[in-house]
């Protein structure tokens, strides 16, 4: 079985976020970058059907040389081999024609991907990508088992979870469940070697449209200072909690 896991480069959750020229472009200074965490639950689950099934697994990104050691962070995994698209991620729809290019030319039979990535949040990619490739696809997976051919899925639901069977090939949009947070891969010193070693292909973008553009960002409201007081005057937290945070 052959797996594609489709590795986003994003900000760490502590880094301090910015933005330039108008607030209509992120500010990477001083930023670290790490595997879009549900990218990681699916490398995972891919590194436990290479270990059990002998899948061969490969990790794509499209980006610039800067999102190469995150890909190098994926290989010390144990991921088999790396591609990254040399390209500027610019919208959903352009990551997912680079992506569909990739996969059409590998002959994947299993594509994981993040349901969604932490920095823009678009959840756009995954469901692209069936849909340029006619491929099975199942999205919020928390579960996945793959027998020959034949797979068998959960996915989160309001509620509760739905249990799907399908065929291979299939494409999923995995997050937080398909495998758990204990048994997340940290690279050891061995795999940090190894990883240097491995294959790492750059490929030059096709050519597609770029169907949306950031405008601008905006960051959230401050927080409003708190306000205190005493256990005797609750005459003056109710007109609080009525007048001014109109909760009540």
């Amino acid at each position: 079985m052959k797996i594609l896991v489709c590795i986003s480069h994003v900000p760490d959750t502590t880094s301090k976020i910015n933005f330039t020229n108008g607030d209509s472009e992120f500010d990477t200074n001083g930023v670290q970058f790490v595997i879009n965490p549900n990218d990681e639950f699916g490398l995972t689950r891919a590194i436990w059907f290479q270990e059990q099934q002998g899948a061969n697994v490969t990790v794509v990104n499209v980006g610039g040389s800067d999102t190469e050691p995150t890909l190098r962070k994926a290989l010390a995994i144990g991921a088999n081999e790396a591609i990254r698209v040399n390209a500027n991620p610019t919208d959903g729809f352009f990551v997912a024609k680079q992506l569909a290019e990739v996969i059409k030319n590998g002959g994947y039979d299993l594509v994981i991907a993040g349901r969604e990535s932490l920095d823009y949040n678009g959840g756009m990619v995954p469901g692209m990508l069936a849909g340029l490739l006619g491929f099975n696809f199942v999205n919020s997976c928390i579960e996945l088992t793959v027998d020959g051919t034949n797979a068998k899925a959960s996915r989160e639901i309001d509620g509760g979870k739905e249990i799907v069977s399908t065929s291979l090939p299939l494409i999923i949009g995995g997050q937080k469940g398909l495998v758990e947070e204990k048994d997340l891969r940290i690279p050891n010193m061995r795999g940090i070697m190894t990883a240097r070693t491995k294959v790492l292909t750059v490929l030059e973008p096709v050519a597609a449209n770029t169907e949306t553009k950031a405008v601008k960002f905006e960051k959230p409201a401050p927080k409003s200072a708190v306000k205190l007081f005493s256990a005797d005057d609750l005459d003056g937290l109710v007109n609080a909690l009525h007048n001014e945070a109109k909760v009540i």
